[in-house]
């Protein structure tokens, strides 16, 4: 029974091991209430809509065409980025984090 207990504790610690930092580039960032109906052309996304949108969060839609939704600190440094702009559509951003299943742990994230 020590045994089983020590491998899974050993288990959870080696967990976020697993998590896979990535970067992601020059991909489209969208509002997560959006990120299906504009999946074939993000880029047509326009940042009004995006700003209006803010409470449902952010994410990317990769090359592959994977959503992958932000976290609470990724959302908040989007939306001040997304603020701050004039970029009224085709909204690209430099990202890197920590992918955690459907969500990105992000580190960094720059509106390009």
């Amino acid at each position: 029974m020590k045994v089983l207990a020590s491998i899974l504790a050993l288990g959870l610690l080696a967990a976020p091991a697993l998590a896979a930092t990535k970067s992601f580039k020059d991909v489209s960032v969208v509002d997560v209430k959006c990120s299906s109906k504009v999946a074939a052309n993000p880029d047509a996304h326009t940042r009004s809509c995006a700003l209006m949108c803010e409470k449902s969060g952010y994410g990317v839609i990769t090359a592959d065409k994977k959503f992958l939704k932000f976290d609470a600190d990724g959302n908040a440094k989007i939306a001040q980025q997304l603020k701050d702009s004039k970029e009224t559509d085709h909204l690209r951003v430099d990202v890197k984090g920590d992918v955690q299943g459907d969500t990105l742990k992000v580190e960094s994230i720059k509106l390009l």
